[in-house]
Formats: C-alpha cells, structure tokens, sequence
C-alpha cells in the first residue's frame, strides 16, 4: 500500500528515469487544478527515498494497466493518468484515482496511516494528519 502512495506524490517529477545521479527534485509541490483549497501538497521527495525503494513508489502504465516500475523506466507526471479521461470512474475505497487528489488520498493517506498503525510513535509526529502534506 505505501508502495503506491509515493507515486502520487512524485507527481511533479518529469524525468527520463532514475540514474544514480539524477534522482529528482528534493522536494515537490502539488497544485490540484481547480481548487484554491486545500493548501498544495509538498512532498519531501528526498526523505522519502532515504526509506523506500524507486519501485515501492512509482508505476508505468501499459495497454491502460499499472505495470511495476523497473530501474531506468520513464517517470512521468501523475495527472497524465490520472485525469477523468484516462481513469474515469475508477476508486480506490471512498476515493477517485481519475483526480490528482483522489490518487493523493488513496495512496499517500493510506501509507501514512499504515505507518502509524506499524509504528505508533509516529502519531506524535502526527504524519497521518492533513497538515503533513498540506502544510498549516
């Protein structure tokens, strides 16, 4: 489940894929179009690979089914599939995967709580709450 959530939040990252020496921004900031609430999502894109693996996180798209990310595959921006057109009706739980914020929720949300549940000394640094992502 946590594998999926760093895909959304990788959202802001275009690459050609992960060399060793270019593994994406530090830090990435989400906008969902459309909504001036809530504040952007910031991703610390870095921390997160300091834990996780390229391939916990990110996924390809081929023949309109998720396929495994491999070492050197292409990373593209999330919303390029997840959109109304590409992934319309398409949930995970109570969320929309065919929405940025949907797939956010769906994913980033719902490692953060399985972290917590892991680990519940993490509820003090409350990483399952909106203001992780949100900023206050």
């Amino acid at each position: 489940m946590c594998g999926a959530a760093a895909a959304f939040l990788l959202c802001g990252l275009m690459s050609t894929g992960f060399a060793e020496e270019n593994k994406g921004p530090e830090t990435i900031t989400m906008t969902a179009t459309g909504s001036a609430k809530p504040k952007p999502a910031v991703f610390p894109h870095k921390k997160h690979q300091e834990l996780l693996k390229c391939g916990d996180c990110h996924h390809g798209e081929k023949d309109g089914k998720q396929v495994p990310y491999a070492e050197g595959d292409p990373v593209g921006k999330c919303e390029s599939c997840h959109n109304a057109e590409k992934m319309a009706g398409k949930t995970k739980g109570a969320n929309k995967l065919d929405t940025l914020k949907g797939a956010g929720h769906g994913n980033c949300v719902d490692c953060h709580k399985e972290m917590v549940k892991k680990d519940p000394a993490l509820k003090e640094k409350n990483i399952d709450k909106c203001a992780t992502c949100h900023g206050k």
